[in-house]
């Protein structure tokens, strides 16, 4: 199969991921955001890097935003909101990450493909996407990617669509927010 194929084919799966996202959820998760004195994202692995991505925006956006575990965050505190990233719901890490902000008096929020996972069930936001796990490949969530692909992909929509949705209620354009990007290279 052509490569133009199979991106066509990405693309189609992504385009069915984000008819499906819960809106009422995604618009939560913004009001937080918008009502945060500090924003922490995490994710592992390739979620973690779509967490990094969003992050960044939220930084050019004038958020306090940060990544979590990185050398130079700042402590959760109480009213924070840490946002994670998780298909499985299930990593380690995250549930470890969570029952620390919570105990701090931070609110969770969690992305992940399973509401009914340890870190679903922990969170005070539980945004669904539509996707299979890495150990999911039969059935609805059916996907011709490896392992957690398709999730990774519509996470990085996802925090695409809520950074646009976070521009509007904040009146930004893509221009004002140059004025955060980083400018020392």
């Amino acid at each position: 199969m052509r490569i133009s194929q199979l991106a066509g084919e990405i693309v189609q799966e992504l385009e069915r991921l984000t008819q499906l996202i819960p809106d009422e959820a995604a618009g939560e998760l913004a009001d937080a955001i918008m009502r945060a004195p500090r924003v922490f994202v995490s994710g592992a692995g390739r979620s973690g890097l779509m967490g990094k991505a969003f992050a960044m925006r939220l930084v050019h956006m004038g958020f306090d935003a940060y990544v979590a575990g990185e050398t130079v965050t700042r402590a959760l505190g109480k009213d924070d909101v840490l946002v994670l990233g998780s298909g499985s719901g299930g990593t380690s890490s995250l549930i470890a990450m969570a029952q620390k902000a919570e105990a701090l008096g931070g609110k969770l929020a969690v992305i992940t493909t399973n509401p009914e996972s340890a870190l679903g069930r922990a969170a005070h936001i539980v945004v669904t996407l539509q996707a299979a796990a890495k150990e999911e490949q039969d059935g609805a969530k059916q996907t011709v990617q490896p392992m957690a692909s398709l999730f990774e992909q519509g996470l990085l929509i996802f925090y695409d669509a809520v950074i646009l949705s976070l521009m509007e209620k904040k009146g930004l354009s893509g221009n004002t927010m140059y004025s955060n990007h980083a400018n020392l290279e």
